[in-house]
C-alpha cells in the first residue's frame, strides 16, 4: 500500500509532538512531599502553621517539588507515620511534638522532662547548641534528617471535664490523657494523676463517654482541635513544654538533589523562626480564645511541683541515657 507525502509528513509530525511531551513530561516531573501531622491542618495551632509556610515556601521556590499537608492523621497515627517514614514509605514529613519520637530515640526524651525550660529563649538556647546537634545526630542514626526545632505554642497545661482543678491535690487519681511516652507518662503520675497514655485522635470521643477526666496539652491544641466542646477548665500548671520537630525521611532525603534539600532547608528555616516569633503571642491569644467560648481558667501553685521535679529528672534522664543532655540543658538556662 502506497502513504502519500503528505501522511508520512503528518504521522513524522506526531511522533515529534509525542516525542517532545514525553520530554517535558521527564523534565517536569515532580517530587511530591507528603507532610503528616496529628493535629489540625490550620493557622490556630503550631504545627499547622509550620507545615502551612513550609508548604507556601517550597511550592513557590521550586518546579521539581510539590508540598502536600496532611492534617488530622490523615496518613496515620504519629507511631504509623514515623515507622513508614523509616522505610521510606507513607509519609515523607512530619511536624510534630519531640515526645512521639520518643519510643523510636529514647534519648530524646530528655526534651520532655517535666518543669525543665524556664521560658521559650531557653528552649532555643539549647536547641540551637551542642544539644540540638547532638540530638540530630541520634535522629539520623534512627532514620530521620531533622530539619529544624520548633516552639510549642504554649506550656502544656491540665484541662478537664466536670472538675476545675484549683490546688495540686485536686489532680489527685484524675485520668488524665498524656502522650505515649514513658517521660510524660512519669511526670503525670509525679504529680497524682492517674496517666492515661492514649492517641491524640482519641481524646475527644475519650472526654465524651468518660472515659477521660481531662487531658494535658498546650492552649493553642486545645482550641484548634475544638477539644472545648468537651471540657470546661484549664488549670496553668505549665507541667511540659514539649519542643516540636521537623523531620524528613532520611532514605527520601538521600534521594533528592542538592537544590531541591536545599529549598527544604531554607523553607524550614523560615518556617521555624515564624513558629519561634509567634509562640509567646500565640499562647496568650489561645488562651483568652477558651477563655471566650466558656473555659475556666485556674493558676495553680506548682511550688512543690518544681522541687520534686529536680531529682524526677536525674532520674529519668539517668534512664534514658541522657544526664549529659541534662546538663546542657541546664547549662543554658
Amino acid at each position: 500500500m502506497m502513504i502519500s507525502k503528505n501522511a508520512r509528513r503528518f504521522a513524522g509530525a506526531c511522533l515529534m509532538t509525542c516525542a517532545s511531551f514525553a520530554l517535558t513530561g521527564t523534565a517536569f516531573a515532580q517530587t511530591t512531599i507528603k507532610m503528616a501531622m496529628s493535629s489540625v491542618a490550620d493557622l490556630e495551632n503550631d504545627n499547622g502553621m509550620t507545615a502551612w509556610i513550609m508548604q507556601n515556601y517550597v511550592n513557590s521556590h521550586s518546579d521539581n517539588l510539590k508540598f502536600e499537608v496532611y492534617g488530622s492523621s490523615a496518613l496515620g497515627g504519629d507511631q504509623d507515620v514515623l515507622q513508614a517514614m523509616q522505610l521510606g514509605a507513607g509519609a515523607t514529613m512530619h511536624v510534630g511534638g519531640t515526645a512521639v519520637y520518643n519510643s523510636i530515640v529514647p534519648v530524646g526524651g530528655v526534651l520532655d522532662l517535666p518543669f525543665l525550660w524556664q521560658d521559650f529563649d531557653h528552649v532555643g538556647r539549647a536547641l540551637d547548641g551542642e544539644l540540638g546537634a547532638k540530638l540530630e545526630a541520634r535522629f539520623e542514626e534512627s532514620g530521620f534528617k531533622v530539619l529544624g526545632w520548633g516552639y510549642s505554642w504554649g506550656y502544656r497545661n491540665v484541662v478537664t471535664n466536670g472538675k476545675a482543678i484549683e490546688k495540686p491535690e485536686d489532680i489527685k487519681g484524675l485520668k488524665i490523657r498524656t502522650i505515649q511516652s514513658p517521660v510524660y507518662v512519669a511526670a503525670l503520675n509525679a504529680m497524682g494523676a492517674n496517666a492515661t497514655p492514649m492517641a491524640f485522635g482519641e481524646i475527644y470521643t475519650a472526654l465524651q463517654t468518660g472515659v477521660l477526666d481531662g487531658f494535658e496539652h498546650a492552649a493553642s491544641m486545645v482550641y484548634s482541635s475544638k477539644l472545648y466542646e468537651v471540657s470546661d477548665h484549664v488549670a496553668l500548671t505549665r507541667h511540659l513544654f514539649g519542643p516540636t520537630v521537623l523531620t524528613y525521611s532520611l532514605t527520601l532525603w538521600n534521594q533528592l538533589s542538592e537544590e531541591d534539600q536545599k529549598v527544604l532547608t531554607d523553607a524550614a528555616k523560615f518556617a521555624i523562626e515564624v513558629n519561634r516569633a509567634m509562640a509567646p503571642v500565640r499562647e496568650r491569644k489561645a488562651l483568652q480564645q477558651l477563655e471566650d467560648v466558656g473555659m475556666t481558667i485556674t493558676n495553680v501553685d506548682t511550688t512543690q511541683f518544681k522541687k520534686d521535679a529536680v531529682p524526677l529528672q536525674d532520674e529519668l534522664a539517668a534512664d534514658l541515657d541522657a544526664t549529659d543532655l541534662l546538663k546542657l540543658i541546664r547549662d543554658a538556662q
